[in-house]
């Protein structure tokens, strides 16, 4: 965050004077961990100072040559400047002197050089004159680094990255840090219980939301102070600050304080063209000296674009006007062409949802680097205190808006159904309503409702599951995420199967298929997909034990195998499922955990002797 605030004062500098002045940007790693003092990995970092006009980015300090080696190959791999290195002459010894030769040093720093991996080079701790001399003639004859050609995608992060590529599954932007959408959230921010409200995002981040939206509109509220103190203790939470924030509000005073206090790269919701062009673009500009993505609201002048034409001239209009005046990345503009409430009962609002999804098919074709998002809980506006028929309207919603090109959206991580687990005849009702493909689908919709105040009522079936087969009961629970009772299934599913092994081969691998099935054909979500990792890991758990009484029935191993999920990543469900099952057909595990870097892998592989590696990575 330091970093980011001097950047700006320095464009504030240039801007000001007419001037600029070459800049170069340089981070300390503090460890192995591979991250900043503050808990950013490097990819992160560098999305969060990218935006300004640099010189070089670099690493200096900490860490030796050798130490810095793996942090500055991500980094060379990822930045488009030139890359600047100046470690310590090594680690310091007890007296906390540096022992590490001139001649040592340059070897290190050469093999840099050679491997294409920096453009600028030095020392920082320890190195001497002499130091410096050796570099320089390791150095002097080594082409230098070309700087490489990235593919354009939308680069966010917190405290670790965010890509959001043309390929990437849908993002949830969790909504309950809003004081206009959770009265819970609400009641803490007005009593200044800030530490408990910090609960609120960290159970969104649980519950698979890949960013947070955070919103302190409330007439009673100081906005401004309450965003930048709860800001301020998110960056704390490391639980939290690893994913991107969202600083929501239609006060530009409190977005301008939510920017000063978030140190990744970050998104605004939102500015609009309604006070015309000028304060948005200076919004604009503003907003992107902080280095910050935005979200373009379809609003101009004369109102809220309700209707397909409107909303494409009014994003088509930001566009022009933010890539050919403001110089904005296209990257970095968000669409929310709208989301209003249907099945109103005014028939002006029939079209709504069909106009938005219509809208985001065009925008995508005419901006495909461009995002699409929108706040979903509108959709379902007219139906509060309905929770079951809303989440079935979410669901069938984002079904066909994804399909049509809508990227990531304001959701409740936790209301979310699963598209294949509504009622046919729901799902049909909700489809008229969204495509208005009949001028009684709302009446109808309505109809639905009644009695539907219960969760489970929008579903295909109540507790009949109960009464299937083990493999499907057992895939039930599965694929909905219920805990409740997968230890009893389990061990019936062993009784029956004999062997523990084939429990996890056979029924539970089935349910986990189901789940990459609807998942990968956009009928289930990520928080879904989380919930379905608990109950797998519940049940390996419960079968552990008889796992480990079988492997001591084993005498010899047939192979030593190492695991490991890759650095970037921390997701292990898939990679402890092969390890216990291969643990169980004699195979020697070496399981090195999550977030490994490659470094790490390799070392271990050598010291081990493995005969195989694997690895696990980048569900997201």
């Amino acid at each position: 965050m330091n970093c980011k605030a001097a950047l700006y004062a320095i464009q504030q500098v240039f801007d000001m004077r007419k001037q600029s002045l070459p800049v170069m940007v340089s981070v300390t790693i503090t460890d192995a961990s591979g991250r900043t003092l503050s808990g950013q990995t490097i990819e992160a970092f560098w999305y969060s100072v990218r935006h300004m006009e640099l010189l070089s980015v670099g690493i200096n300090c900490a860490l030796g040559a050798v130490e810095m080696r793996p942090f500055l190959s991500d980094l060379s791999t990822i930045a488009d400047v030139p890359i600047s290195v100046h470690p310590n002459a090594g680690l310091p010894n007890e007296l906390g002197e540096y022992d590490q030769s001139p001649d040592f040093m340059a070897e290190v720093i050469g093999e840099f050089a050679e491997s294409s991996l920096v453009n600028i080079v030095g020392g920082c701790c320890g190195t001497t004159p002499k130091h410096i001399q050796a570099i320089a003639q390791a150095v002097e004859n080594i082409p230098h680094r070309i700087i490489p050609e990235l593919s354009v995608f939308t680069r966010l992060s917190g405290l670790e990255p965010l890509n959001i590529k043309e390929d990437s599954l849908f993002v949830n932007v969790g909504e309950r840090t809003n004081v206009a959408g959770s009265s819970k959230f609400a009641s803490l921010i007005k009593e200044e219980k800030y530490e408990e409200a910090l609960s609120v995002a960290v159970q969104q981040v649980e519950d698979g939301a890949q960013m947070i939206d955070v919103n302190m509109d409330e007439g009673l509220l100081d906005s401004e102070a309450c965003m930048e103190t709860f800001l301020r203790l998110i960056a704390s939470d490391p639980a939290i600050s690893r994913v991107p924030i969202v600083i929501d509000s239609s006060r530009w005073e409190v977005l301008e304080m939510g920017l000063k206090n978030i140190q990744g790269k970050g998104v605004v919701n939102s500015i609009s063209l309604k006070d015309g062009e000028e304060a948005f673009l200076e919004k604009a500009r503003i907003i992107q000296k902080y280095g910050a993505a935005v979200i373009i609201m379809a609003f101009d002048e004369t109102g809220q674009a309700d209707n397909i034409e409107r909303k494409i001239e009014i994003c088509s209009r930001c566009y022009e006007l933010l890539t050919q005046k403001a110089k904005f990345p296209a990257e970095d503009i968000i669409f929310d062409p709208n989301i209003f409430a249907v099945a109103t009962g005014i028939e002006e609002h029939n079209e709504y949802a069909h106009a938005y999804i219509r809208a985001c098919k065009k925008l995508k074709q005419l901006y495909p680097l461009s995002l699409i998002s929108g706040g979903v809980s509108n959709l379902s506006f007219s139906f509060r205190g309905n929770n079951a028929i809303r989440e079935a309207m979410h669901t069938v919603f984002l079904y066909h808006a994804i399909q049509a090109g809508m990227d990531m959206g304001i959701v409740n991580a936790g209301q979310i159904s699963i598209y294949d687990d509504l009622a046919p005849e729901l799902r049909n009702i909700i489809e008229d309503v969204l495509y208005n493909r009949s001028s009684e689908a709302g009446e109808k919709l309505l109809e639905a409702a009644q009695g539907m105040q219960q969760k489970k009522s929008v579903k295909k079936e109540t507790s009949a599951w109960r009464e299937l087969p083990i493999g499907e009961r057992l895939t039930h629970s599965l694929v909905d995420g219920i805990t409740s009772h997968i230890e009893e299934d389990t061990e019936e599913a062993r009784q029956a199967l004999k062997d523990p092994v084939e429990v996890i081969e056979g029924p539970l691998m089935d349910g986990m298929n189901r789940v990459g099935d609807l998942f990968g054909s956009g009928k289930m979500f990520l928080p879904q997909v989380v919930k379905s990792a608990r109950v797998m890991k519940k049940a390996v758990t419960y079968l552990t034990p008889f796992l480990e009484k079988a492997k001591k029935s084993i005498a010899s191993k047939k192979a030593k195998i190492l695991l490991a999920t890759v650095k970037g990543d921390v997701h292990d469900i898939g990679k402890n499922i092969v390890g216990v099952v291969l643990g169980c057909n004699n195979y020697d595990i070496i399981d090195l955990g999550v977030m490994v870097p490659v470094q790490e892998i390799l070392k271990t592989a050598k010291e081990e002797k493995v005969d195989i590696i694997g690895l696990s990575g980048l569900i997201t």
